[in-house]
């Protein structure tokens, strides 16, 4: 019996993930149903963790879904009404840390988020500039140095003053992160794990 694409991205199976892929879309499969599939995949390996799987298990699985979906998203058909809300996110201007950002938007993308990444070392503007025009229900900040908190700062301050905290939430994420950060900035989350901190913007947005 052939393999569940699904199965196939939980189990780390990559020649099977991405031939499947290509061959379905050839065969005129719907990409959104591959989409849902890869997704499902992903929500597997998410409740493998800290069970069977680890860190590492999540980076793997990070890996080969931006590889699929580098294969998928050609033929996707821009229809946001799919997407189960929009995170920004980025590395605030003085670290230019990012694997574990990276891990957390491909998991994002991987449960149905669309998720603008802004790199590392963001200034503030930038991520103000990002708000107005992207419109996210979540901003996430990424940091691994206490440097990026003054700019972290900055911005929840500049959001307040242009009134565009409203109902957006926001969650900080890094090694570096504790509740007393999290009450310095006034974040609405942190957390120091990938799978956690997409558990809480899921529940941000009241998503099971």
């Amino acid at each position: 019996m052939t393999k569940e694409l699904s199965d196939a991205l939980a189990d780390f199976d990559e020649d099977i993930v991405l031939e499947t892929l290509k061959t379905r879309l050839e065969n005129g499969h719907p990409p959104l149903n591959l989409l849902k599939d890869l997704q499902k995949g992903m929500t597997m390996v998410g409740d493998r963790y800290n069970k069977d799987y680890y860190l590492s298990d999540l980076m793997l699985s990070a890996d080969l879904f931006k590889r699929a979906m580098e294969i998928l998203t050609p033929s996707l058909v821009s229809e946001t009404g799919d997407f189960v809300g929009r995170i920004l996110i980025g590395t605030p201007k003085g670290d230019i840390h990012d694997l574990g950002k990276n891990i957390f938007c491909s998991l994002a993308r991987g449960v149905g988020f669309d998720v603008m990444d802004l790199g590392v070392n963001v200034p503030v503007e930038k991520f103000i500039e990002a708000v107005k025009d992207f419109n996210p229900g979540i901003l996430g900040f990424s940091a691994l140095l206490t440097p990026a908190f003054a700019p972290m700062k900055e911005v929840m301050d500049q959001l307040v003053e242009q009134r565009l905290r409203g109902s957006l939430k926001v969650i900080i994420g890094g090694g570096v992160v504790t509740p007393a950060v999290k009450e310095y900035l006034g974040a609405d989350g942190f957390t120091t794990d990938a799978m956690d901190g997409i558990n809480q913007c899921k529940a941000f947005l009241g998503i099971s």
